[in-house]
């Protein structure tokens, strides 16, 4: 899914980074390291809970557990990015039925500063009988980030993911409870 840059001005230049190989999708080295990929750490969880917030309460959750990003620019070309996350969804006491929609979000930010671009996504995860735990990698493709000159690197940006939540959802995240069900390895 490809990500748009509506009026998108010139981006204030760095001088060059030295080369770096985020990623080889041919044999010349990236001009300078790729943007930094990752979870907003407040955004990273979700959590159905019915009141009062104890375990016995939770419904659906998920967790975003990694964030890969892999980019290639060369030249005064835009930085080309491809990101995998890695899920993880779990099915809790107040679950209601065996599937659920998830929804969440992947920007582009200048670093520490504006969002440029975000675009919002959605997973079906199908739980099977008895398992209280599925994990998924997703992986975003197309994300373009321009460039206003050669000189202007990837350090520059950063891709951003998270769960589209509701007020509540965020205001719980931010309180720092946690719920977490037994699980073993995959």
């Amino acid at each position: 899914m490809a990500f748009s840059f509506p009026n998108v001005r010139a981006v204030v230049g760095l001088a060059l980074l030295g080369l770096s190989a985020c990623s080889s999708f041919e044999s010349r080295p990236n001009v300078g390291p790729c943007p930094v990929a990752g979870a907003l750490y407040e955004a990273s969880r979700l959590v159905e809970v019915q009141q009062p917030n104890t375990h016995e309460n939770v419904g659906f959750t998920g967790e975003i557990n990694g964030v890969r990003g892999f980019c290639r620019y060369v030249d005064d070309d835009p930085i080309t990015m491809e990101v995998d996350v890695d899920f993880a969804f779990g099915r809790g006491p107040k679950a209601q039925g065996d599937a659920k929609t998830y929804g969440y979000w992947v920007a582009v930010t200048r670093r520490d500063q504006a969002v440029i671009a975000k675009q919002y996504f959605t997973m079906d995860v199908k739980f099977p009988r008895g398992a209280e735990i599925v994990r998924k990698t997703e992986r975003i493709d197309g994300i373009v980030i321009p460039r206003a000159s050669e000189t202007v690197s990837g350090r520059n940006f950063e891709v951003i993911v998270g769960f589209d939540l509701s007020d509540e959802q965020l205001t719980f995240n931010r309180s720092g409870v946690r719920f977490r069900l037994q699980q073993s390895e995959p």
